[in-house]
């Protein structure tokens, strides 16, 4: 039970939890020589211990030199401890302890150290180790020194040092062999340079280079194959047919964009071959995804077939929803519905319409693959930011067709992917970049302003609007919260609604305009967000106060101002996203990011990429450096494990290598049985997550 806790469900899972740094017992270093930030093991005599209680109960020893020559001392400092630890620290003990150097209130300390009591004269007993002590990622109940074992005796198996990568590969990538990593990273030999043991911590070492290889190479073949197996599948063929598509590029108010134009054919290529389409169509806020989704449905509608189109809010779906009634008002398609805000009798007549086959688009939220929910003329699933749905609500989408024929699948993202994760986690795609702007589009000037100066903000805003503007105003919380003192979009709607009555002055006593304020948030009931939604459409509403409903899809094109309240609080890209709400009209559009002092490391460093940049793709690179793919990632590969040791970013190079040699073994006699023994090491059958 406590070895799931840690993922190990088998032996080989055991070989591959590999140490998260080491410790070095082979040396000590003089209490003299101790300095602030240094990881060492040291030893001295106990020469005071006592209880306290401030700030919290604590027991502090005091240990210092035993050599005449060098007086120093360290304080150790414990908030949890036994009292058989109190008993064995007595005066007068010689003890060894490890642990990592910092400044305190007393001098140097330690918190925390691990230690054992020596003899009575400095190295009689308990002689240094001779290599470096690996430390393992574990969890409560199971100590190291259990693991050590479990993690030894696996390693005596034949079977695990197996080396599935070919010889010749090996050779020829000039990498260490498997049992020879495996063993240098789990008992480092002795008499290691201080170079390799940087190497060692930097995970750069050469017995490194081969495990980040091996699990690159693992997914690289699990997606290739999938990719690979998908060409046998079949599905209809959807060929131009011409009448719908032809008639909704005749009625756009806009040409296409020469991107735009490009996806639209790399799309329509593969809806027209008899083979499951599976795309993602990645572009920039603003980008004009939505038409490009539009035709690819109109195309499936022409040949008779179903369409479902799914995002993850209500919102975004309805914004979908109205958008695309707008554009194909007079076709001859029936444009359906489907969330969970709808009354029985809408949702059983929209039911009826789907289960009956009839070629139709429609569109909705996660109500669209529940139970209920059968669509036997499917063709193409297209799934909006699919990065927020996990695997299994995407196949339960696409199993809604109910036919023998595979459904056609277009997934699209706002968030644009840096290379380094499309090759790592999208290799089994076949992605399509909407890479420009749309002609028309205004520039977005990002300000970064003092929580302070809020008052000024308001003034401002209120000056907008009063020429013709409208503006965003986002929280990060509803309501008011303990714990957290953050603007809460309740209140802040309230201090709004006080500060724009047209009774209200600003500080240097100019009168602040009379102004209408709306409130939108998640926990709204869906009619209520619907009609908010359409007042500030129409204008009615000058400020929207509201949280990241509004993060994507929105769009109200004289809405041109946007202020975040605690900027520092949200991810990059959110940020991103929710400046895109505005610059979609002919006005100067701003954005002003509120931020609260003092700025911790990373979020200043999150605004100041957000405030140099402007180009999506820029910022997921940043991103990408900053956070990992975790979070890029979202629920794209939910159920399937990211990268445990290689960094797509940092090992570019090794990833870069490890596809390469997944193309070259996919086509080797022999490869197809390394890459299966390969990708069950690494995935087990978890590989099975890839297909969706």
């Amino acid at each position: 039970m406590r070895l799931a806790r840690l993922g190990i469900a088998r032996e080989a899972d055991l070989a591959l939890h590999l140490p998260l740094r080491y410790e070095d017992y082979t040396s000590r270093v003089p209490l003299a020589q101790l300095r602030a930030g240094m990881s060492v093991c040291a030893e001295g005599v106990v020469t005071a211990n006592e209880m306290r209680y401030r700030p919290r109960r604590q027991w502090v020893c005091m240990i210092e030199s035993d050599d005449e020559n060098s007086v120093a001392a360290l304080v150790l400092r414990f908030f949890t401890f036994y009292p058989n630890q109190q008993k064995a620290m007595v005066i007068g003990a010689r003890v060894r302890v490890f642990g990592e150097v910092r400044e305190g209130h007393f001098g140097l300390e330690m918190v925390h150290p691990k230690f054992i009591v020596l003899g009575a004269k400095a190295g009689h007993e308990a002689p240094l180790s001779n290599r470096l002590t690996p430390i393992y990622p574990t969890t409560a109940g199971l100590s190291q020194e259990v693991l050590t074992k479990q993690i030894a005796r696996v390693l005596q198996w034949g079977a695990i040092l197996h080396d599935d990568l070919p010889e010749a590969v090996r050779q020829q990538e000039g990498l260490w062999n498997w049992p020879q990593a495996l063993r240098f990273l789990h008992a480092p030999p002795p008499g290691l340079s201080a170079e390799e043991q940087a190497t060692l911590s930097a995970h750069t070492h050469p017995a490194w280079q081969r495990i980040k290889f091996d699990e690159l190479l693992a997914q690289q073949l699990s997606l290739k194959r999938h990719k690979a197996a998908r060409a046998s599948r079949h599905a209809e063929a959807l060929t131009p047919r011409g009448n719908l598509t032809d008639a909704l590029l005749q009625r756009l108010p806009f040409t296409l964009t020469e991107a735009q134009q490009r996806a639209w054919k790399e799309i329509g290529d593969d809806l027209a071959r008899a083979v499951p389409m599976h795309r993602l169509l990645q572009g920039d806020v603003g980008s004009g995804k939505t038409v490009i989704a539009a035709l690819a449905a109109l195309r499936t509608v022409e040949n008779g077939r179903q369409v479902a189109l799914m995002a993850p809010t209500e919102i975004l779906a309805e914004q979908h929803y109205h958008k695309l009634s707008a554009w194909l008002t007079g076709l001859p398609l029936r444009l359906l519905w489907l969330s969970g805000s709808l009354t029985t009798t809408q949702h059983k007549k929209a039911l009826a319409g789907l289960s009956g086959g009839e070629p139709a688009l429609v569109i909705g939220t996660h109500a669209l693959f529940q139970k209920e929910v059968t669509m036997p003329n499917l063709a193409l699933a297209i799934v909006d930011e699919q990065h927020r749905f996990g695997v299994a609500q995407r196949l339960a989408l696409r199993d809604k067709g109910t036919g023998a024929e595979d459904v056609h699948q277009l997934m699209m993202s706002a968030t644009p992917i840096p290379r380094t994760l499309a090759m790592s986690f999208y290799a089994d795609l076949d992605v399509s970049v909407i890479d420009t702007l749309p002609p028309g589009r205004t520039p977005v000037a990002t300000r970064l302003v003092n929580q302070a100066r809020r008052a000024e903000i308001v003034a401002h805003v209120g000056k907008r609007c009063v020429d013709g503007a409208q503006a965003y105003w986002v929280c990060p919380l509803i309501e008011e919260s303990e714990k957290l003192s953050l603007q809460a979009a309740q209140t802040l709607c309230e201090e709004l609604v006080a500060a724009f009555d047209g009774n209200s002055e600003t500080e240097s006593g100019a009168p602040l305009p009379k102004l209408n304020v709306g409130l939108l948030h998640g926990r709204m009931k869906p009619a209520n967000k619907t009609a908010t939604m359409e007042a500030f459409v129409r204008g009615d509403i000058h400020v929207l106060v509201a949280t990241t409903v509004i993060e994507v899809g929105v769009d109200v094109p004289n809405a041109s101002i946007m202020v975040i309240e605690h900027a520092e609080r949200f991810g990059l890209a959110q940020l991103h996203q929710l400046r895109g709400r505005v610059g979609r009209g002919s006005r100067q559009s701003q954005c002003i990011l509120l931020f609260e002092t003092p700025l911790g490391a990373i979020a200043k460093e999150r605004l100041k990429v957000i405030f140099e940049n402007s180009d999506g793709f820029e910022i997921a690179r940043q991103d990408l450096r900053i956070r990992g793919p975790g979070e890029l990632l979202g629920a794209r590969q939910s159920g399937v494990p990211l990268l445990r040791f290689a960094d797509p970013e940092r090992d570019e190079a090794l990833l870069e290598r490890a596809s390469a040699v997944a193309d070259c073994l996919l086509k080797m006699e022999e490869g197809e049985a390394a890459a299966v023994k390969l990708i069950e090491r690494w995935l087990g059958d978890k590989a099975e997550f890839f297909k969706a």
